[in-house]
């Protein structure tokens, strides 16, 4: 009983922990044009447009560390990706504006970036009106600072207490002098909200093209032209002993093989017909049929194989954990190929993953590429419901099961909202769906409503499936999902198949306090090992959205699945008088409790409550009605 029943919140601070790489990488994927907006807006303006929206996007490109973050550089509490991607992101845009000293070496953002570059072409935003004219202009009057916290203001942060904070973690000197000369600043009406800093004056991702200059260019052709000409015919040559051209994202192939030749074969693919999924013992992803405008694409489909087996060092290649990322051992079956927003995508199943190959739509597959593996071994009706299909700036597009017959969105966080229906198109495409906010900005949570089942986003390919009830007898899921929904942000990107939340206790509190509810919400991930349980405990009188406290947590353990069909949970709670107590609860199957060390009694049934001096540590022990023992998540 170390905790006590009280959420705290987190914030940025300096600690030696080290950040989750993989959930960094994910968070800047995922908010890529949001990191680059906040580079370009604090970069400075004597930079000019152009190299301003080169260094923005060579700043979040380099964001994430080499190695992990070493001891006494900032870590978010709580593990927050996004959080940190943009604190790396912030100092480097600041170091660009620190004055060089004479004998010191230069920071990252005081160069031309070397990556990206652009030839024969500026770039730069779109045009705005006079309103974002005048507030560049007011930008470019204040100090990098003062910058820094006008648009962590506007955009990011609304407390000045944040801007603060994350000011000091960037490096700034005085914070204070920042937000006290971006508060005195005279800007346009719009400006504080975030209104015109969110308008294409300021977006660095949606960009015009002009050229440079054209005599001096062609100058330059011309020396070159014999270069070119050289560089052109040893590519060939290369490309002729290397498998290029519409594989040009995969790596040379090293061995032949005759399975590994199958697999490379589009007309090989495995296509479930229409309605075999009405016909099937266990509808899973196996009898989902092929579809997608581009399901007959071969050169597609033959990229998206050739990069399946061997992609190449440029490939963005990510898999959840315990998911082999290999080749095929055969011919694959194909889900999906067609188009979605910019980019061309395919979606494929070998009996143990499901694999989203995308690349960007230039026709030929020379541009950027990527490959996701999921595992869904033993996947069914329940868990084979949806699959990814693409991302863009935090929405979601999701390919729906066939036996979907309907689709909606609801806010776990607003149970008395209706669910709104979510269009699809005639091959179960969805319109886009906002994602699971960032750590720390837990106010939303959207979640897929298919048919009866019930889905989250966790970051993944699929979808993890949403449960309640007691193990071995979930059902559809709840309201009770609006006082623990914020605690689904840690699963993120760990692989979770699903996720039940198990209200195992009422307790009447002393004192006439009202009735306090507990929670065990467990996790399990589509590798079996890996578990995670949470215990949660729930004052009463809370408002909807209320968080519960998380008092108890197990890694890897059996606790509150069908294995282990239990629970128990303790934690030191505050009465409205001032008087602290130890409260105790479990499932209705223990049939007493006890507790020593800072605090000792025993009590028959399944909860109890004894006074505790404030900061009592005590341990825990039950017994079930059978006589076996039962311990506490701690």
């Amino acid at each position: 009983m170390e905790q006590q029943a009280t959420a705290p919140r987190p914030r940025a601070v300096a600690t030696e922990g080290a950040i989750d790489i993989d959930r960094a990488e994910a968070a800047l994927i995922e908010h890529y044009p949001r990191l680059v907006r906040l580079g370009y807006l604090v970069l400075p303006p004597v930079l000019g447009r152009h190299r301003r929206v080169l260094t923005a996007h060579a700043l979040v490109q380099r964001a994430l560390p080499r190695t992990r973050p070493g001891a006494g550089e900032p870590v978010p509490a709580g593990d927050s990706g996004y959080a940190y991607v943009r604190l790396r992101v912030l100092r480097a845009a600041l170091d660009a504006a620190r004055p060089r000293t004479r004998f010191a070496l230069p920071k990252a953002g005081q160069l031309p970036p070397l990556l990206p570059q652009m030839w024969g072409l500026r770039l730069f935003p779109r045009s705005g009106g006079a309103d974002e004219l005048a507030l560049d202009q007011a930008l470019g009057r204040l100090s990098a600072p003062a910058r820094a916290a006008f648009v962590l203001r506007a955009v990011e942060l609304g407390a000045d207490r944040e801007v603060r904070a994350l000011l000091e973690d960037a490096g700034v000197d005085d914070p204070g002098a920042a937000i006290a000369e971006a508060t005195a600043v005279r800007v346009p009406p719009g400006s504080r909200e975030g209104t015109l800093l969110n308008s294409v004056e300021f977006d660095p991702c949606s960009l015009q093209a002009r050229p440079t200059d054209l005599m001096q260019r062609r100058r330059r052709t011309r020396a070159a032209a014999i270069g070119v000409a050289a560089t052109a015919v040893c590519g060939a040559l290369l490309l002729a002993f290397t498998g290029g051209g519409p594989d040009s994202a995969a790596a040379p192939p090293y061995a032949r093989n005759a399975a590994a030749e199958q697999a490379l074969d589009p007309g090989l693919l495995t296509r479930a017909e229409p309605d075999s999924w009405k016909r099937a013992d266990r509808p899973g992803f196996a009898s989902w049929p092929a579809r997608g405008e581009r399901a007959d694409d071969e050169p597609l489909l033959r990229r998206a194989l050739t990069v399946w087996a061997r992609p190449g060092g440029a490939v963005h290649v990510t898999a959840t954990p315990g998911t082999p990322a290999g080749p095929a051992a055969g011919p694959a079956q194909l889900l999906y190929a067609g188009d979605v927003d910019s980019a061309a995508v395919v979606l494929l199943y070998d009996g143990l993953r499901v694999v989203r190959y995308a690349e960007a739509r230039s026709g030929d597959g020379s541009g950027a590429a990527a490959l996701d593996f999921a595992r869904a071994d033993a996947a069914d009706t329940d868990t084979a419901t949806a699959v990814v299909l693409g991302r863009t700036d935090g929405n979601v597009r999701y390919l729906t099961a066939p036996w979907v017959a309907s689709a909606a969105v609801r806010d776990l966080l607003a149970p008395g909202q209706a669910a709104r229906p979510l269009r699809r198109d005639a091959d179960g495409v969805t319109d886009p769906v906002a994602g699971p906010a960032a750590a720390g900005d837990c106010r939303t949570w959207p979640a897929l409503q298919l048919g009866p089942r019930l889905a989250t986003d966790l970051g993944e390919l699929l979808p993890a499936r949403l449960t309640s009830g007691a193990p071995g007898a979930v059902g559809a899921p709840s309201a009770q999902w609006s006082h623990t929904a914020c605690q689904l942000q840690p699963l993120h990107s760990q692989g979770v198949r699903s996720v039940n939340l198990w209200h195992f206790a009422h307790q009447q509190l002393p004192g006439v306090a009202g009735t306090a509810d507990w929670y065990c919400t467990r996790a399990e991930t589509w590798r079996g090992a890996g578990s995670h349980v949470l215990a949660q405990f729930q004052a009463p009188a809370a408002r909807a959205a209320a968080q519960a406290a998380v008092v108890g947590r197990a890694e890897d353990s059996p606790a509150c699945g069908v294995r282990s069909p239990h629970a128990l949970a303790g934690g030191l709670w505050r009465s409205a008088s001032g008087a602290w107590y130890a409260l105790a609860a479990g499932s209705e199957d223990v049939a007493s409790i006890a507790a020593t060390g800072g605090v000792k009694g025993a009590d028959e049934g399944p909860t109890a409550f004894w006074p505790a001096p404030a900061g009592a540590r005590a341990e825990l022990s039950g017994r079930l009605k059978d006589g076996a023992r039962v311990t506490p998540l701690r």
